[in-house]
């Protein structure tokens, strides 16, 4: 008995010893921050699933006012979370090169070579061929897919609000948001098989599960192990619908001008090459296979019909709280729909610049995709500082904490598209928003989903207002299983017609 006693007490401190050993890092190097518990470092909440990842991180950014970086622990791999908007500009621009890798590597098997998640010369490569399926002029062939979309689900909502006028604001958005990336990622329209395979593609993807935690604590584990952030089925999804897609259009791009069209221009050369980056050097290249279509593809549908579907939840939230925004709004819409005679084009939407002061509150107020991430490439010391961040080891940027901070955005949980103005944006620093990310490795879809989320706003608005309900929640609190930003329970809002 007393041999079990010992082995026990032996083993626990063993344990003890192994969940705790880095719990020194930081405070041998002289960084303040906040006092980790053992196995969970500063991470305990979001990994028990009490609170979202950005709830627990923003937290820690404003328990230190006073510090530009501050040392933290995810789990007990030691990382540092940037408060300073200065340094965040060096981080994520001027010293980019040296943050090149967000550091979360996954299986080539299991959707890891998209252009989110991949790292070194892939990411230069794919980065530098997918930019140029988001300029204007592409966004401006695509928009007539949009535009359709957005006229089925007009008719769509004044169905059911002629029935119901309270509705649960972001299962309705996805339908929209579904539809149109299902229409200009892959050409096809939704049928109830295909929606009801999409939302248990949700699920799988959106739910938390612990392979993130698993690479916090052993760096590079999922790739080391071919493992993947994402389940099987969805690989199979994905790799099937590409596969049909492919084979449907002959494997020739056709005249849609949607995403598949533009990929397939490109796999016509076989393979696609990066950005020579000094004279004489050969060019770096990997083959554009139905396996790496399938991850873009993939990466693109799930962040476009998302983050919008819940940007745009938070936006009619935000307007039915705030009537005089929305009047303002709806006023524009309708002045600039008249002087096109009722035409949603390029020019039209340029012309509702309001929107964009609206769309771009709401992301500072609710900033989707929370914390950031960069992995270093070399040891780097921190300008202004004598702190220092070795090769391999990863920053963290809170968009909450900034986007919240009351030194960059006075009275920060107030509702105010003017913080967007011209002459007020002048006077605040450029770290301090990044809803997108910043730098060369932004958000590679930040036109499409501005587009989409404006196609759709624009028609709601100038057939309907939206008001609270008796479920619209004044607080809300944010759900912890979820991926993304979203609060439990969702948002009603009443859809009353004009």
């Amino acid at each position: 008995m007393l041999f079990i006693i010992v082995t026990l007490i032996t083993l626990l401190g063993v344990l003890y010893y192994y969940f705790t050993r880095t719990f020194n890092y930081w405070k041998k190097r002289g960084v303040i921050g906040p006092k980790p518990v053992p196995l969970f470092g500063n991470l305990k909440e979001s990994t028990l699933r009490r609170e979202p990842i950005a709830l627990t991180i923003k937290k820690i950014y404003d328990q230190f006012p006073n510090e530009k970086v501050v040392g933290i622990y995810r789990l007990t791999t030691p990382c540092l979370l940037i408060r300073d908007a200065e340094i965040i500009k060096h981080v994520m621009i001027k010293d980019f090169d040296l943050f090149i890798d967000r550091g979360v590597e996954f299986s080539d098997t299991g959707l890891g070579a998209n252009i989110f998640h991949a790292d070194g010369e892939r990411w230069r490569i794919l980065r530098s061929n997918f930019t140029p399926l988001f300029t204007s002029g592409k966004l401006k062939n695509m928009l007539y897919l949009i535009t359709e979309r957005g006229d089925s689900f007009m008719e769509y909502v004044k169905d059911i609000c002629e029935k119901q006028v309270e509705q649960p604001a972001h299962l309705l958005l996805q339908k929209y948001t579904m539809s149109t990336i299902a229409a200009c990622a892959f050409g096809v329209d939704l049928d109830s098989g295909m929606v009801d395979t999409l939302n248990k593609v949700d699920k799988m993807v959106f739910s938390p599960n612990y392979s993130n935690e698993l690479d916090m604590m052993y760096p590079g584990i999922l790739k080391k192990c071919n493992g993947s952030l994402f389940p099987k089925f969805v690989k199979t999804f994905f790799d099937s619908l590409v596969q049909t897609v492919i084979q449907q259009r002959g494997g020739l791009p056709t005249n849609r001008k949607d995403f598949m069209d533009l990929i397939l221009e490109m796999r016509q050369k076989k393979e696609i090459e990066g950005a020579k980056r000094q004279e004489g050097e050969k060019a770096k290249t990997i083959q554009l296979t139905e396996s790496v279509i399938a991850a873009q593809a993939f990466i693109f549908y799930i962040a476009g019909y998302e983050t919008s579907a819940t940007t745009m939840t938070f936006m009619l939230y935000e307007l039915a709280k705030n009537p005089e925004i929305q009047e303002k709004l709806t006023a524009q819409v309708d002045e600039v729909l008249k002087r096109h005679k009722g035409e949603i084009t390029y020019d039209t939407l340029k012309d509702i610049d309001y929107f964009d002061r609206v769309f771009d509150e709401t992301l500072r107020k609710y900033p989707i995709v929370d914390p950031l991430q960069r992995r270093a490439q070399r040891d780097y010391t921190f300008p202004d500082s004598n702190v220092t961040i070795k090769k391999g080891q990863v920053i963290l940027v809170s968009c909450w904490g900034l986007h919240h901070n009351p030194e960059y955005y006075p009275d920060p949980q107030k509702f105010d598209p003017e913080r967007f103005s011209p002459e007020n944006e002048k006077h605040r620093s450029s770290g301090a928003y990044m809803p997108f990310g910043m730098g060369p490795r932004n958000c590679i879809g930040m036109r499409f989903a501005r587009l989409q989320s404006q196609v759709c706003i624009v028609k709601l608005l100038s057939q309907f207002r939206v008001e609270p309900s008796r479920n619209t929640s004044l607080n809300l609190t944010f759900d912890p299983m979820r991926q993304v930003l979203f609060p439990i329970g969702g948002i009603y809002l009443n859809f009353i017609r004009r």
